[in-house]
């Protein structure tokens, strides 16, 4: 059954490629009323145009940035329901091989430009209640070797996810974190960059680390129903928590 999201007012950030764009296209069909955020002006307003949806340029790590597209996206829609939060970056580095710009490049834009866009979010959401979908990952959880600033910066946003949940109670506002594991056209560009020895070393890896499928979801079957239901009323009574799209890979040990 489609989820109604009729007159939902819903801002998406990252809405120019990947799982955010998969929703920008979906809510809408949905009856979602969506603003699409993005750094990628041309992308962004491309997937917002084609599916409906209204776009504004934003640099999520950048805090005057965001409180002016905050501001614009919810004078659009005439207030504001839910804040998706999808944008992120995660490029490779090992502890040892993270050099402290790239750590704090990881960290604006994962932690801090959550933190931003909550916090912006906030003084619209807060007249009637609302929701806040934090995008973090199973790596906040267990780590990532080769990816330990992204880890880092997951770890973050769960903590910020858990606390803001408790603090913004009183005014109605639930926030969740989502952990997916989605097939993008990022994973396709890295699936594109290994020789055939090494792809067929990963895919083994996936069959055994997803027990449903063996290989990433897809966002339109697996990750858009998820996201609608949070959106809606039937989501209520959920706060705080960590919610995994990943076909069982992220499971309580």
């Amino acid at each position: 059954m489609i989820q109604d999201l009729a007159g939902r007012r819903v801002v998406v950030t990252g809405g120019a490629s990947g799982m955010g764009a998969g929703l920008v296209r979906a809510l809408p069909l949905r009856g979602a009323r969506v603003v699409s955020l993005d750094v990628t002006e041309a992308a962004g307003r491309a997937v917002a145009q084609a599916a409906g949806a209204h776009f504004v340029p934003v640099d999520v790590s950048e805090p005057d940035s965001v409180a002016a597209a905050m501001g614009e996206a919810a004078e659009h829609l005439g207030g504001l329901d839910v804040l998706v939060h999808a944008a992120g970056i995660a490029p490779a580095g090992s502890g040892t091989e993270t050099e402290p710009e790239l750590w704090d490049r990881v960290m604006a834009v994962n932690a801090r430009g959550t933190y931003l866009t909550n916090r912006a979010a906030f003084p619209y959401l807060s007249v009637q209640g609302g929701r806040v979908l934090n995008f973090a990952s199973a790596a906040g959880v267990q780590g990532h070797p080769g990816k330990a600033a992204y880890a880092a910066s997951k770890g973050a946003v769960l903590a910020w996810t858990r606390t803001v949940a408790v603090e913004w109670a009183p005014y109605q506002i639930t926030v969740n974190a989502i952990a997916p594991a989605i097939w993008t056209p990022m994973y396709d560009t890295t699936r594109a960059s290994m020789s055939l020895e090494q792809l067929a070393a990963h895919d083994v890896m996936m069959a055994k680390a997803v027990p449903l499928g063996g290989r990433l979801g897809d966002v339109d079957r697996d990750l858009v129903p998820v996201i609608a239901f949070l959106c809606g009323d039937g989501a209520r009574f959920m706060t705080g928590q960590v919610l995994a799209v990943d076909g069982g890979t992220l499971m309580l040990r």
